[in-house]
């Protein structure tokens, strides 16, 4: 079964699709946030064939709801009411993750840390949608 991840911004909505076992993630691309991105979600899912959206869930470092994690339930809401299933996944930093993980390297010779060439927000988003989504894949495969 392939999956569809989702990180939810206020500007640009990172998107992430799984293989066709629903073992690896992939970063899909971006859809521009307001009005018109669930249409564009919801197509992205028809053409890849995903009835199941994996959401981060959105929250701050003590587990509460930040101010984001509204704006991620009514697309929730949204998506449900268009008839896909989704699961929220806890994401705490995937965003920066994705930047360090593209961002940052170690020099062969030295070990010391180097910078890579600057990466697009795109990939960053769509690479941190990949992260939440393999945190899904991960333990939901770990789980049967």
């Amino acid at each position: 079964m392939k999956y569809l991840g989702i990180d939810y911004g206020t500007k640009r909505i990172g998107v992430a699709v799984s293989d066709d076992t629903g073992t690896l993630a992939f970063p899909l691309g971006l859809v521009a946030a307001g009005e018109g991105a669930l249409e564009e979600v919801l197509e992205l899912a028809r053409e890849n064939g995903v009835e199941t959206v994996v959401m981060g869930e959105s929250r701050n470092f003590k587990g509460e709801a930040n101010p984001l994690m509204e704006k991620v339930e009514k697309f929730k809401v949204a998506l449900e009411a268009a008839g896909k299933k989704v699961v929220l996944e806890p994401e705490y930093m995937t965003s920066a993750a994705a930047e360090h993980q593209h961002t940052h390297s170690h020099d062969a010779h030295t070990g010391r840390p180097t910078r890579k060439e600057a990466v697009s927000k795109e990939f960053l988003d769509s690479s941190a949608a990949a992260l939440i989504l393999q945190s899904y894949l991960d333990r939901n495969r770990k789980s049967e």
